[in-house]
């Protein structure tokens, strides 16, 4: 399906430019959600559980209700009786590439209500009970104080281990052994097969922690309701508007016409903005009952303690190898903690579906199970999944080379999928697209000058220090909602304007998709406007997720872009009264060589406005089109770093950081290469730094700030080295897979592998994320103690 373009015949596609939207950010000119006021507003506060999991025998606002300013106080109660939620996320993933989650006994799965604000009982800290609203945010947040709230607080649970004890609490009674899916892809008997004739087995098991996304900017939202028309408006981030308006309006039981949803500049995402929030709905239900806009902006310490959040997957792992170190089997069994409730399983399902990467495994089994634990409930977070079963698979594979005297390059090396071999079905069933991973391994070894190691490794031993490298390749899939539209018109004034329905959240995609337009129109770049988040304008678009974005929104536009240029042709040929078939497109204008006539789009959309045209061309140079990919692609590359240990104290830096990433046509290189730095810092962050922990007596979280969870800082990264292996993906017409994510996915491993690689002089075997000082230093210290023992 591939075009067969020729990349030199671009003018802007490939090419390194600088983003539009930079010079209007830089300026303080951007459009967040907090930025916007209006007249007469309201502020709302919410009211949480300090329980983990508690009754609430009464809930009382009398006392709040009379405080100075307060005008509305929400409960649950308030929400039943009106018939307003519960929130429903359809969780489940449900393209054509996605593997079948079901329950344990292969039915419907069990998602647990999300209602707005809890009725009786709480299932974790943080959750909302009630909204205060009134005149400034301090008298609401002085009402809220107020709520009283008789808990009765009951035995809980956080671990997902734990929640499949016989003797757990139940988060929910329809689930009382809190397992909510559980189901198992693969064939077993060849499977077993393939171990009984192994002559070499590895086992682990790794727990990958929870974490979450920090976005610069908290979740906020302005609500206003026109009683006159009946309609409501929300100014509020998220990762798309228009799939956000849908889910919205069927929560509040509204004709989603009647709504309105604005979203322009949004300050990071990483997941935690995808899906829909309690506040959105509850600031427009108490506009409508105020007939005042009402607005809601979180708190650092309460993103903390109620953003969704990411990873939380504990994962039993076993290869199987010939004598030879050929890959012959692999099982994995993932359970993945989804918190009080189901927002998403896209993190289990995606991550089942890759546990063999990119190697050639014959066969594989994978078990994939969900528990309810009282947390927060969890979320797709950069790279959704991947991360995981990529962390899994190349310690796994690090850990086989060490056992049993393989080289970890040549093992990976023999066993990678063939480039030839592409399309490639690996044994769960999934068809990677295209591909040559062993030409990213090729480069990524010369960046990081993997050959010379030794000299540097002896350098730091001359200092005291510890020299570990690593290396892991990747497989990330792409697909996301498969439904994309543009509406492209041509305006005298000198402008293309492009209405699309995906939405940026730091992606640069004012400048990528104006790209694409330039090229396929042969003008200028600074003469393409994108219009997004304006969901009175923009009628349909899936959002920006799941690396869909470039691919899904960058061929509706080349596709529109089509429709334009022969629209355009026709009116031309009016206009030159000549046939249609004697223009011509060329460098942005279209011409007739007989006649040596030349008219360019803005004069044809002047003229098209005085014109008596066909009616397929009464509405001028304008156009719509609507394209659905329901495929997925497979971006894929690795990773190669190196750090430094100091045994005394556990401090590990990073040296050296070099990623190769295949993501098929690179739209603008510059772009791209900013999302894989700030990509491999996501994935430095969990492995070095970041995790989500809660007290193991009280249930209280204690990472619930910037002061206890800890983010990768500058002078923690090094000048990584990267590079784009560009394999054109066959599925789409630009031969787009995506980027931005898959550095994520190989991060945690290369890290942990070069981590153990420098321990293993101490015969350390493993060590869990995050590889912060405490830990690697007890590592050590118990290493030296085992040994001294067995000596």
């Amino acid at each position: 399906m591939t075009a067969g373009f020729d990349q030199d015949s671009f003018k802007s596609i490939g090419k390194p430019i600088p983003r539009k939207e930079d010079e209007r950010l830089l300026r303080g000119q951007g459009q967040f959600s907090d930025d916007f006021n209006l007249d007469g507003q309201v502020y709302a506060v919410m009211v949480r559980s300090f329980y983990p999991h508690a009754y609430i025998r009464d809930i009382d606002v009398s006392a709040a209700s009379e405080m100075p300013g307060v005008l509305l106080v929400l409960t649950g109660i308030d929400c039943k009786e009106e018939g307003i939620g519960p929130i429903s996320h359809n969780p489940v993933p449900s393209t054509r590439s996605d593997l079948k989650l079901t329950a344990p006994d292969g039915g419907k799965i069990f998602e647990g209500p999300h209602e707005l604000l809890s009725v009786d009982k709480v299932r974790y800290v943080g959750e909302p009970i009630a909204m205060v609203i009134a005149e400034t945010r301090m008298q609401a947040t002085d009402a809220a104080e107020a709520v009283f709230v008789d808990y009765e607080p009951i035995p809980w649970v956080a671990d997902s281990q734990d929640a499949t004890s016989k003797d757990a609490p139940s988060v929910w009674d329809n689930v009382p052994d809190n397992i909510c899916v559980d189901t198992t892809f693969g064939d077993e008997k060849t499977t077993d097969a393939a171990f009984d004739k192994a002559d070499h087995i590895v086992r682990m098991q790794f727990n990958i922690g929870r974490v979450t996304g920090v976005p610069l900017e908290p979740r906020a939202a302005l609500a206003d309701f026109n009683p006159a028309s009946g309609r409501y408006t929300l100014y509020a981030g998220s990762n798309g508007a228009v799939r956000h308006k849908h889910q919205i309006a069927a929560t509040l039981g509204e004709n989603p016409e009647n709504l309105r949803i604005l979203c322009f500049d949004v300050g990071g995402n990483f997941g935690t903005k995808n899906r829909v929030y309690s506040e959105f709905v509850l600031t427009l239900w108490a506009a409508k009952k105020l007939c005042r806009a009402v607005k809601y902006t979180a708190t650092r310490a309460e993103s903390f303690l109620s953003d969704y959040q990411g990873r939380d997957l504990k994962t039993s792992v076993e290869l199987a190898l010939s004598e030879d170190g050929q890959f012959l089997g692999y099982r994995a069994s993932n359970l993945s903690n989804v918190g009080a409730w189901i927002v998403s399983l896209s993190p289990l399902g995606k991550g089942i579906a890759l546990v063999t990467g990119g190697y050639a495994i014959p066969t594989a089994t994978a078990q994939a199970r969900a528990v309810f634990t009282n947390t927060v409930p969890t979320q797709a977070y950069r790279s959704s999944g991947r991360p995981e079963v990529c962390h899994s698979l190349e310690r796994l594979i690090d850990t086989a080379a060490y056992e049993y005297g393989f080289d970890p390059i040549e093992l990976r090396r023999k066993n990678l999928i063939r480039s030839s071999a592409m399309p490639y079905t690996n044994p769960l069933g999934i068809t990677y697209d295209s591909g040559d991973y062993k030409k990213s391994m090729d480069i990524a070894l010369e960046l990081i000058d993997w050959s010379n190691f030794s000299d540097r490794e002896m350098k730091a031993c001359s200092r005291g220090k510890l020299l570990g490298r690593g290396f892991a390749n990747y497989v990330e899939s792409s697909i996301g909602a498969p439904g994309e539209r543009t509406d492209i018109t041509v305006r005298p004034e000198g402008i293309v304007e492009i209405v699309i329905g995906t939405q940026p959240t730091g992606q640069g995609q004012e400048t990528s998709f104006a790209q694409v337009a330039a090229d396929f129109m042969g003008i200028d770049v600074d003469l393409v406007k994108i219009i997004i988040g304006d969901t009175d304008v923009v009628k349909s678009g899936g959002g920006s997720h799941s690396g869909r974005s470039m691919r899904q929104a960058g061929t509706v536009i080349y596709l529109g872009c089509q429709d334009l240029v022969d629209k355009a042709r026709r009116i031309a040929a009016i206009i030159l009264e000549v046939d249609s078939e004697e223009v011509e497109m060329l460098n942005g204008s279209f011409i007739v060589p007989r006649l040596a006539k030349t008219i360019g789009w803005f004069e044809i959309a002047k003229a098209s406005r005085s014109l008596d045209l066909p009616d397929d061309l009464a509405n001028g140079l304008t156009v719509t089109r609507e394209n659905e990919m329901d495929v997925a692609v497979f971006p894929n590359g690795c990773a190669a770093c190196e750090v430094e240990v100091d045994p005394d104290t556990g401090v590990v830096t990073v040296e050296r950081y070099v990623a190769v990433d295949d993501v098929g046509r690179v739209i603008n290189p510059l772009i791209v290469d900013g999302q894989t730095h700030g990509s491999i810092a996501t994935g430095l962050g969990q492995a070095l730094f970041e995790q989500c922990v809660i007290d193991s007596d009280s249930g209280q979280p204690i990472t619930g700030s910037l002061m206890d969870y800890t983010l990768p800082r500058a002078h923690d990264l090094p000048m990584f080295s990267t590079a784009f292996n560009e394999v054109f993906s066959p599925t789409n017409p630009l031969g787009i897979k995506s980027g931005g994510e898959g550095p994520t996915t190989s991060a945690l491993a290369v890290v942990i592998n070069a981590i153990v690689n420098a321990l293993r002089v101490y015969g350390v075997q493993d060590i869990e994320m995050p590889a912060t000082p405490f830990r690697v230093w007890t590592a050590i210290r118990e290493a030296q103690k085992l040994n001294r023992e067995n000596s």
